[in-house]
């Protein structure tokens, strides 16, 4: 059988190649499944998709009608899939619920890092041969606070780090993480955590309850020299505020990994593209934010975990196991 996979990226073809040898044959598309891609599928029983497919009502129906049976997403996040319209064409749907947290921990604390000590900004001068030191100060974080919203796997990841500078730790979640209790973490609430931090990281999933957690109101209590990271889900920041409140001068520095509206632009070449949306022009004007391509799960460890767990789900779904990753469980259809 062979598997179509959309989506993949020049370094992640080896490994998915590699990976589904001796299984199935797979065929890797650079482009992202979306309306105008989804009639690409037919004939194919199996496709994966990755973060940035388009999985609306109108991309299922042409998914299903073409005889796609199982969509394995390459990712941990699903709110891009229309779960409810999927389990009623009797479509199976898998993610990867685990890999490696430190991927993304570690590259959280890069942003933060980098804005913090004008990495960026430096290295742009050096470029020039200009090496003063004007507008490059940083502030050390050992006993500042740090607040981590999420603290599952990553977010405990990213707080073994932050403990390891030696910072105060406040922490926000539903359910206390024992670990991250034990490294000293003070979980409080939202409002509290954004008053007090003096970095703030994201690490909770995108859910209707959490869609821009970080809103106008709390970015008006954050200090005005906080600084914030988000490497989960880009709607968990209103950007459009946070766009306004980066205009009166406010924070040290912003790192965004992910961005709300990133659907058609991350991953792609829009060098040669006049950019139509407004707030993403205007936010990476700023010289004390930093946007990259949503690249923080990047690294080999963590996706050879994504693509050994994507074979794993297509296995199961061909001998009719269900996993903790199947978000729709639908009969195989044989």
């Amino acid at each position: 059988m062979e598997i179509l996979a959309f989506g993949v990226q020049s370094d992640e073809k080896p490994l998915m190649e590699k990976a589904f040898a001796g299984h199935h044959e797979v065929r890797c598309l650079d482009v992202f499944l979306n309306e105008d891609t989804a009639p690409i599928a037919a004939g194919y029983e199996i496709i994966s998709t990755s973060v940035n497919a388009t999985l609306n009502n109108r991309v299922l129906q042409t998914l299903a009608a073409g005889g796609t049976h199982l969509i394995a997403q390459r990712s941990t996040g699903f709110n891009n899939i229309d779960l409810e319209v999927a389990e009623r064409l009797g479509l199976t749907v898998a993610r990867v619920s685990y890999y490696s947290p430190y991927a993304v921990a570690e590259f959280a604390w890069t942003l933060a890092t980098a804005v913090n000590r004008r990495i960026v900004r430096a290295s742009n001068r050096t470029r020039d041969f200009d090496f003063r030191l004007d507008g490059l100060m940083g502030r050390d974080l050992r006993g500042r606070t740090v607040g981590v919203l999420g603290t599952g796997k990553i977010g405990e990841a990213f707080t073994r780090i932050a403990h390891g500078f030696g910072m105060k730790l406040l922490g926000w979640d539903i359910v206390e993480n024992p670990a991250c209790v034990e490294l000293g973490m003070k979980y409080v609430d939202k409002e509290r955590l954004f008053t007090e931090a003096d970095l703030i990281s994201l690490h909770v999933p995108l859910l209707p309850a959490t869609e821009h957690i970080v809103g106008s109101a709390a970015l008006r209590t954050m200090k005005d020299d906080a600084i914030l990271v988000n490497s989960s889900r880009g709607g968990l920041i209103d950007t459009k505020a946070l766009v306004s409140e980066l205009r009166e001068g406010r924070f040290t520095g912003v790192g965004l990994d992910v961005y709300e509206a990133e659907a058609g632009l991350f991953f792609l070449d829009k060098s040669l593209d006049v950019v139509e949306d407004d707030t993403l022009a205007r936010l990476v004007t700023f010289p004390n934010v930093l946007v990259t391509s949503h690249q923080a799960y990047y690294t080999v460890d963590a996706v050879s975990q994504i693509i050994e767990t994507t074979v794993a789900n297509v296995l199961d779904y061909q001998a009719g196991r269900r996993s903790e990753n199947v978000l729709v469980p639908s009969v195989p259809k044989t």
